[in-house]
């Protein structure tokens, strides 16, 4: 009970923070940044090959989160999940654009714990298992395209070239399986 306390406690403060970021707060900026940036940098160096590149992108995306903190919706996700996102989503995009010198690096969920307080730990280990939950509902291919789509950033086109399927057919089961996954997470 203390456990789930001490993480509730995390992502509330969290949320806080992000609040006082969206309002321009600079001590919450600076807050926030101690608190997440060491996770927040795992996830850069997972998808980048290039340490430079991480450092870069994790500068980019505190400035993003310097910009679009009012975007954080508490009822949609967890402000570490939140965040978490938005690296990912700009490492991905770092790595397409150096699509000539990438390297494709599976991400592990368990192996992005960098500094982490213990509540954090706990925080994301219970949206990982929610999130392998929900994954296990889904068929066998369609779970492999999902993760190869998150995990290695691949485009629909690559995951039709791998799977040995049409692209209208991947994109289809690509948006089924999301909707799914979006449902299983809301329950």
């Amino acid at each position: 009970m203390a456990e789930a306390e001490s993480s509730s406690g995390f992502g509330d403060n969290l949320n806080t923070l992000l609040l006082e970021v969206a309002g321009g707060d600079a001590v919450a900026f600076e807050n926030l940044y101690r608190t997440t940036s060491a996770k927040l940098f795992g996830i850069c160096l997972r998808v980048l090959p290039q340490r430079a590149e991480a450092e870069e992108v994790l500068q980019e995306v505190f400035l993003g989160i310097w910009r679009k903190a009012e975007q954080f919706d508490a009822t949609r996700a967890s402000a570490m999940t939140w965040l978490s996102m938005m690296t990912r989503n700009k490492a991905i995009d770092r790595l397409r654009a150096n699509a000539g010198a990438r390297a494709q690096v599976p991400i592990e969920l368990d192996e992005i714990e960098g500094d982490s307080s213990a509540s954090e730990v706990a925080e994301g280990a219970q949206d990982q298992a929610r999130i392998e939950v929900c994954l296990d509902e889904l068929e066998a291919p369609r779970r492999q395209l999902i993760r190869v789509a998150f995990f290695e950033g691949a485009t629909y086109e690559e995951l039709a070239e791998r799977s040995g399927n049409p692209l209208g057919t991947v994109k289809s089961w690509i948006r089924r399986s999301l909707l799914k996954l979006k449902a299983c997470l809301e329950r």
